[in-house]
């Protein structure tokens, strides 16, 4: 693990320490937009959409009244559909008309999005005339809005620090005091729960002001948190902010503790629209509250007047204008009326809820603006950008971080502002300076004990032990559970492809054992059952070099169900039986560019269940000592192999 002696001294600068993060906080923020910028100055929609910063064409299907003067609209994209793209709930958008989009155009935000609609809030009472003529598209425009939230709860935070109405939880988190203990906590035993795990939701109930459960991968952190949180509510009777820097995060977590019996509201828009998180979210629960009858009733009644308004429109005199404005206050009348009437539905099911989940930056959405919690529990601390902490941090007495800094950390844009210590988390620097808030889950239940071993060793201090059902368990009698095929020596050399690098003689190679593999198990495995394969590496262009290899490859495509070809980003939080790890670097220089980032190689390493098969050149790769080590590693348990011992095989 990376030391935290370059990012850790400034938590003791009390003075400073927010202003930093500020400082920090803006440098990315600049980089940020050149980097937007850079994307959207003087690109053609065509290439907008292609970087998934448009859609174009889009239909309006729909609109009605929002609250106040704003106006929901619903868009689909029409055509497309395929293309991935940036839009999320709360971005920023702009509709525009191709007639002239630097002047047809009107500001929103995303309330909405599901498959290839969204609707978004719009600041006028009606739509332009422009928006029923030509082709309309939809923008993404920069995200301000979460720097923003960031920026304004950190400028809270350095207002408040040193002074009297400074919190207790705020002076822990920024290293002033230590947390503290209650000695004879609230006791809540969970049958299904390992020992480790049982000690850690007695530290999260004993703990005061803050709690962390260290979770690596397998160990069943989620399912730790979710009975944690269900003690909490009953040790405290009340309300428990919910967040993670994800949407993801958020729904699986809202998904599980909705499972369980609590009444959880989903603040925001959930990324998969399943039902159940459907049935979740506020508006849902809205729509199914008896008021809402009322509030149908009369957005039917101002929509009748604003109709009758609009016909009003041209060649009208003096009269008809006063009956236009008529209308148009009477309509207005009645929205506030439903405002009011709204307002009372949401107080009254934020008032009952037992958990609010959200996104970081989501915890100031204006229906828990202003609310209050005793207890905020942050999931996926390891991933979450310090300045969004402090969006939940200001709402609470006490916060429970889980997650694992030996994972992913957090996106940043600027080099400069992760080097000055943006990088470096609000977990990591709690986990450095409180080990006794700490509780380490070790016992995980994913990977065979030879998978799991070297991350362990490296990342966990050798404390991980597999349960006895996952120890031993292989795809069959006398395979080998870890594989590391070294190309060395075999001119695999790497290629450039703009920014990023390919390897197409290592990605044939993997196929080609892979084919092997599956051979063997198709005389084992119905296609139903037949396990399931991840092919992993940390380079887009290799990724897209795969996927075509295996579109052209027919004993594959019998189980293509069965292959996901991604990112190592895409696949945290993941597992599969068999793992595939193209390595992809080759050069006599011995850069790896980074895959010096171990965390990352963390994930890839530990997502397997049965297998893991790393391919890779050791000459080019061990020039740091983390690779050097884990060839070392293979070849102690018998796992190395020579790529040339598969040249020959057709």
């Amino acid at each position: 693990m990376p030391s935290l002696q370059d990012g850790i001294f400034f938590i003791f600068v009390k003075m400073d320490y927010f202003k930093n993060l500020l400082g920090l906080l803006k440098t990315e923020r600049e980089e940020d937009l050149k980097s937007y910028l850079r994307l959207t100055e003087s690109s053609s929609v065509s290439d907008r959409r292609a970087n998934g910063l448009s859609w174009y064409p889009i239909a309006i299907r729909g609109s009605e009244m929002s609250r106040g003067d704003y106006l929901t609209v619903e868009l689909e994209r029409t055509t497309h559909q395929e293309l991935s793209h940036q839009f999320r709930f709360g971005s920023s958008v702009v509709l525009f008309s191709n007639h002239d989009p630097k002047i047809d155009r009107l500001e929103g935000v995303i309330g909405y999005i599901g498959g290839n609609r969204l609707k978004i809030t719009l600041r006028t009472d009606e739509l332009p005339d422009w928006a029923s003529d030509g082709k309309l598209g939809l923008d993404l425009l920069f995200d301000n809005n979460s720097y923003d939230e960031m920026q304004n709860a950190l400028k809270v935070a350095d207002n408040l620090a040193d002074g009297p109405e400074e919190s207790r939880l705020q002076q822990i988190l920024t290293g002033k005091v230590s947390p503290g203990f209650n000695t004879q906590p609230f006791i809540y035993a969970v049958p299904g729960l390992n020992t480790v795990q049982q000690a850690a939701v007695h530290q999260i109930l004993s703990a005061n002001e803050l709690a962390i459960v260290h979770g690596p991968p397998g160990t069943g952190k989620t399912t730790t948190l979710v009975q944690a949180i269900k003690a909490l509510i009953k040790q405290d009777h009340q309300q428990i902010l919910v967040v993670a820097p994800s949407n993801t995060a958020v729904d699986l977590l809202s998904s599980k503790l909705a499972g369980e019996g609590l009444n959880v509201i989903r603040v925001g828009n959930p990324a998969r629209v399943s039902n159940q998180l459907a049935s979740l979210t506020l508006d849902h629960k809205m729509a199914e509250h008896s008021s809402m009858k009322q509030v149908k009733a009369l957005k039917k009644q101002a929509n009748e007047f604003k109709h009758m308004a609009h016909k009003y429109k041209r060649n009208f005199g003096r009269a008809e204008q006063e009956q236009r404005k008529a209308l148009f206050n009477e309509a207005k009348k009645i929205s506030k009326e439903v405002g009011d009437i709204e307002q009372y539905v949401i107080d009254d099911l934020m008032g009952k809820a037992q958990v609010i989940a959200a996104t970081l930056v989501g915890a100031n959405h204006y229906t828990i603006r202003s609310r209050k919690f005793k207890t905020v529990v942050i999931d996926e601390a390891g991933q979450a950008l310090e300045p969004a902490c402090w969006i939940p941090l200001m709402k609470a007495d006490k916060v429970i971080f889980a997650g694992d800094h030996c994972q992913l950390s957090p996106t940043i844009k600027s080099s400069e502002a992760a080097r000055k210590g943006l990088s470096t988390t609000l977990l990591e620097k709690c986990v450095a300076l409180y080990p006794e808030a700490v509780t380490l889950l070790e016992e995980q239940y994913r990977m065979n004990e030879k998978i799991m071993q070297y991350s362990s060793q490296v990342f966990y201090e050798n404390k991980l032990k597999a349960n006895s059902m996952v120890a031993k368990h292989v795809l069959f009698n006398g395979d080998l559970p870890v594989e590391f095929i070294d190309t060395s020596g075999c001119s695999f050399e790497e290629k450039s492809e703009g920014t990023s690098t390919t390897n197409p003689e290592e990605a044939a190679l993997l196929l080609k054992h892979l084919t092997q593999l599956v051979t063997i198990l198709d005389q084992e495995h119905r296609p139903e059952d037949f396990p399931t394969i991840a092919i992993i590496s940390p380079y887009l262009q290799q990724i897209l070099v795969l996927k075509d290899l295996l579109l052209n490859a027919p004993a594959l495509q019998v189980y293509g169900n069965k292959i996901a070809v991604n990112t190592i980003d895409s696949f945290q939080g993941q597992e599969r039986d068999i793992v595939y790890i193209s390595m992809t670097r080759s050069n006599a220089e011995g850069i790896i560019g980074f895959l010096s980032d171990i965390r990352r190689m963390n994930v890839a390493m530990t997502r397997a269940r049965k297998k893991l098969v790393i391919i890779g050149d050791s000459a080019t790769l061990s020039r740091l000592s983390f690779y050097a080590d884990f060839v070392s590693y293979a070849e102690k348990i018998g796992a190395y192999k020579s790529a040339w011992e598969f040249m020959d095989v057709d």
